[in-house]
């Protein structure tokens, strides 16, 4: 684990540029996505994943680092998949899925000081990733989610509850979470709850009402 403590905040923003991508031409791109990550940041979100499935390494990099810039250093950055792009960004830690690097391989690359998360999808993953090299576990689909172009099976509340009797690690749920079911997410025993298409509509007005929820 990382020698800095992790302390997630209720809501965690993941940026999904290749949402955005679909909304704006090419050369739009970069800026929507910093003005989007500053609407969030203005509105009270201080953790951030950037995640972008379909771009080249060298355009990640780009928005990565202008994520860096525009939020600044007070806000948790943490990059899907890519510790490499995780250093040269100088972002706060890497988001790993089941296929990626593994935690002890990351550790390697990152070093001590930045913060690793691992998404799991049933029990024995998240057992195995609680006694791994992770600073934090994330654990889901909880509900039905359009994100994912072939999503794992939903896991429901219950998937969280058993998922919080296994770590005492951070616990953070994912998948089809919504202002109407996120409270109940907290109440099953995750620590926070990450939103992706929730936020992307009337940002400002979306990062108030989940605040607001998750007190």
């Amino acid at each position: 684990m990382s020698d800095r403590p992790l302390h997630l905040p209720r809501l965690y923003a993941i940026i999904d540029a290749g949402l955005i991508a679909n909304r704006v031409p090419p050369e739009r791109l970069t800026g929507e996505i910093c003005d989007f990550a500053g609407t969030l940041a203005s509105g009270g979100v201080t953790c951030f994943q950037y995640r972008a499935k379909k771009l080249s390494s060298r355009e990640m990099l780009s928005h990565a680092r202008e994520l860096r810039r525009v939020l600044g250093p007070d806000r948790a950055l943490f990059m899907n998949d890519r510790a490499d792009l995780c250093l040269a960004a100088g972002f706060d830690g890497v988001h790993l899925g089941q296929d990626d690097l593994s935690p002890e391989g990351a550790r390697t690359v990152l070093g001590n000081r930045r913060w690793i998360g691992v998404s799991t999808h049933n029990i024995e993953q998240t057992k195995r990733t609680a006694e791994s090299e992770a600073d934090y576990v994330a654990i889901g689909p909880v509900f039905a989610t359009t994100t994912k172009k072939n999503p794992d099976p939903v896991i429901g509340l219950e998937g969280v509850r058993a998922a919080r009797a296994l770590t005492s690690k951070p616990l953070v749920a994912i998948g089809g979470i919504t202002r109407a079911n996120a409270r109940s997410v907290i109440d099953a025993g995750a620590d926070s709850v990450a939103v992706i298409r929730g936020l992307l509509s009337d940002p400002e007005h979306a990062v108030e009402q989940f605040l607001d929820l998750l007190v």
